[in-house]
């Protein structure tokens, strides 16, 4: 299998902290990888320099065979472990923002997946339960035709109900074929929807 991601080297110091030392490790087409640890052990900051949010690092690192850069953040479909849409959007101007930035954007997946959740369109993200707006987020996301997806702690903060909802949405939408990188420090929850742990 062909490598999607090579990280050769890389360091990241923040004032006083080490955060990554000297991380050397690939990732291959088609698996999905479990980003495992404890808070605190490096996991978002090797994501964020991963999609492009981070520079100020050492060492090299290729995706898709390329140094980071326009080109592969085209290829990258990233879910923060944060909210990211703007409250004063409704549903629908989410699904606008996200056609008119993504040229991969599938809208018609993206309006059936959120009538399958009964989200409504017309409704404000800053309206939205804590629950409906973390799956509008996972929704977006997974509705980009992406070769590497790159989800940071999908689950902390949701309930137990929850998590299993948000795995099944994840393995039952990301286009087939891609990859998948899913951060978490609970190592129970998702241990078995995994082909490689890091």
């Amino acid at each position: 299998m062909s490598e999607i991601v090579k990280i050769e080297n890389v360091k990241k110091v923040y004032p006083n902290v080490v955060a990554l030392d000297d991380v050397n490790l690939t990732i291959e087409k088609g698996k999905i990888v479990g980003l495992l640890g404890p808070n605190g052990s490096g996991k978002t900051t090797l994501i964020k320099i991963l999609v492009g949010l981070i520079k100020d690092f050492t060492g090299n690192i290729e995706i898709f065979g390329e140094s980071l850069g326009y080109k592969s953040k085209a290829k990258v479909a990233y879910l923060p472990d944060h909210d990211f849409l703007s409250d004063r959007f409704n549903v629908r101007q989410a699904i606008e923002f996200y056609k008119e930035f993504f040229a991969d954007f599938n809208e018609k997946k993206a309006l059936n997946l959120l009538t399958q959740f009964n989200i409504n369109l017309d409704r404000k993200v800053i309206n939205l339960s804590k629950g409906n707006k973390e799956k509008l987020q996972l929704i977006l996301t997974l509705s980009r035709n992406a070769e590497l997806y790159v989800f940071d702690e999908p689950i902390a903060g949701v309930d137990p109900a929850s998590r299993d909802v948000i795995f099944n949405l994840i393995m039952n939408n990301y286009s087939k074929g891609s990859t998948v990188i899913i951060s978490t420090h609970l190592i129970q929850e998702v241990e078995n929807i995994l082909d490689e742990v890091i």
